[in-house]
């Protein structure tokens, strides 16, 4: 059974029952009519997030803690996984019933492209924070670009994430196979950032928010082994992949470096199916905006949720339940 982490003692028992095969209460599916943005029975949701060391673990636990608090009928519990990909196929599968995604991985998701051999009925809730390609190599291993990983010992994320995709799609970009030309470590953050301390990873790659707590443990323990890359230059070819991504940088801050390091981003969306009970997708995305304060306590990153870029998830369309809370909290109170 999946290592899972209680937001209270009935949710951990909910999910528990649920990884036995045996959930009950779980959230029914969209039966048309109107939308109350209430539950009409108490509902039990689990929430895919990602490595228990980064943001979508963070946001993800504090999520499921503001819906509980939310006054709903609705509870919830957070869990780790794999990330992007994985959260998607279990999504759809029925395991979980809201998931955290790199908007790249959703866009080949509902394409039926990439990771997906055919297209998945997931739907969005809302655009939600950035994630930043966070590349760090050892400065004794030499490498000053990513053409310079060749024969280099990568970690390349954890299989199945989208920090997964992205590293692969890099290396690509730099003319590298991500099977062939590095010995690839498909890895949790937790041991990749081991083995960054360790010396037996030369670079890694991580998709995260900022911060990211197990980046921020790795840039204090071992500041003086290690360095942020700049991946920028292989851009124009990731672009032809897929116009999401786009040039940003790491403020010297986030991680107290000397200076920003320019790296490429894309967009988060918080994903359901697309047949979910459109009353409990309107209380979880109600949830991301009334407890925005709350988020934020947990990690900076949510500091990005924003109504005025919500509804931006093309090619992923809106859940209904999503657009009735969206529609809410914009009209005048």
């Amino acid at each position: 059974m999946r290592r899972i982490l209680t937001v209270t003692t009935i949710s951990a028992l909910a999910l528990a029952t649920a990884a036995c095969g045996g959930r009950q209460n779980t959230a029914a599916t969209d039966a048309g009519g109107d939308i109350t943005c209430q539950a009409g029975q108490d509902t039990r949701i689990g929430i895919a997030t990602g490595n228990a060391i980064g943001v979508y673990f963070a946001l993800g636990n504090a999520l499921a803690e503001q819906v509980n608090a939310s006054g709903s009928k609705v509870q919830a519990t957070a869990a780790e996984t794999g990330a992007s990909v994985q959260n998607i196929q279990q999504l759809v599968a029925g395991t979980y019933d809201v998931a955290f995604s790199l908007a790249d991985t959703a866009a080949d998701a509902v394409n039926g492209t990439g990771s997906f051999t055919t297209k998945q009925p997931v739907a969005a809730l809302a655009r939600i924070h950035t994630n930043y390609t966070q590349v760090i190599v050892r400065k004794a291993a030499g490498i000053k670009d990513v053409a310079g990983m060749k024969g280099k010992r990568v970690s390349t994320g954890s299989p199945k994430s989208g920090t997964e995709v992205i590293a692969n799609r890099v290396l690509k970009a730099a003319g590298l196979d991500a099977e062939k030309d590095v010995s690839a470590q498909k890895l949790d953050l937790t041991k990749t950032v081991d083995g960054m301390k360790d010396g037996t990873i030369d670079a890694m790659f991580f998709s995260g928010g900022l911060p990211t707590p197990g980046i921020t443990d790795l840039m204090t323990t071992a500041k003086d082994q290690v360095e942020f890359l700049d991946i920028t230059p292989v851009l124009p070819e990731m672009q032809k992949i897929n116009e999401v991504y786009q040039e940003s940088v790491i403020p010297a801050a986030t991680y107290q470096q000397a200076a920003d390091v320019k790296t490429i981003v894309v967009p988060n969306f918080l994903l359901v199916r697309q047949n979910l009970d459109p009353n409990v997708a309107c209380v979880v995305t109600r949830t991301l905006f009334d407890r925005k304060t709350q988020l934020v306590q947990a990690n900076a990153a949510a500091k990005e949720i924003s109504l005025d870029t919500a509804r931006k998830t093309s090619p992923v369309v809106l859940h209904r339940g999503a657009e009735k809370a969206l529609d809410d909290l914009k009209a005048p109170k």
